[in-house]
C-alpha cells in the first residue's frame, strides 16, 4: 500500500515532523488542526468560537486539497481544553459540516499545542 502526502497552502504548514494529511487505502487521514491562520501562522484570537471556525476552515482546505468534502468524512475527533466549550464548538462544527454526519468522538484534554482551546482531526473516504 502506498501512502500519499497531502499539502495545501490554504491550511497551516506542519510545525513538526508530520504531514497535514496522508492518503492510504482509499482514505484521507488528517493531522489534528488547531487555530493557526495559514497566512500568518499565528493563533486565531477571539476565544473558542473564533478558534473553532479557523480549525474547521483549515480542515475544509485539507479535505479539498485531497478532492474531498465534509460529505466524504467518516470520522472526526474533537479535542477540547474545556468541555464547557462543547455547545459553542458544536455550533461551529455543525455549520461547517452542513448535512454531513461523520461519526465523532469529543474528549476533554489537559492541554493542547500552543495553548489553543480546540483541535480537530478527520478521516474521509477518497474518490
Amino acid at each position: 500500500m502506498t501512502v500519499q502526502l497531502v499539502h495545501t497552502e490554504q491550511a497551516p504548514a506542519a510545525i513538526g515532523p508530520y504531514s497535514q494529511a496522508t492518503i492510504a487505502g482509499g482514505f484521507l487521514f488528517t493531522a489534528g488542526q488547531i487555530a493557526l491562520d495559514p497566512a500568518t501562522m499565528q493563533i486565531k484570537e477571539g476565544g473558542v468560537v473564533a478558534q473553532a471556525e479557523q480549525v474547521m476552515a483549515n480542515l475544509t482546505a485539507v479535505l479539498a486539497q485531497a478532492g474531498c468534502s465534509w460529505d466524504d468524512a467518516v470520522r472526526t475527533t474533537v479535542y477540547l481544553h474545556d468541555m464547557a466549550d462543547f455547545p459553542r464548538v458544536n455550533e461551529v462544527y455543525a455549520r461547517a459540516l452542513g448535512n454531513a454526519r461523520p461519526a465523532r468522538s469529543t474528549v476533554q484534554v489537559s492541554a493542547l499545542p500552543r495553548g489553543v482551546l480546540v483541535e480537530i482531526d478527520a478521516i474521509a473516504k477518497v474518490g
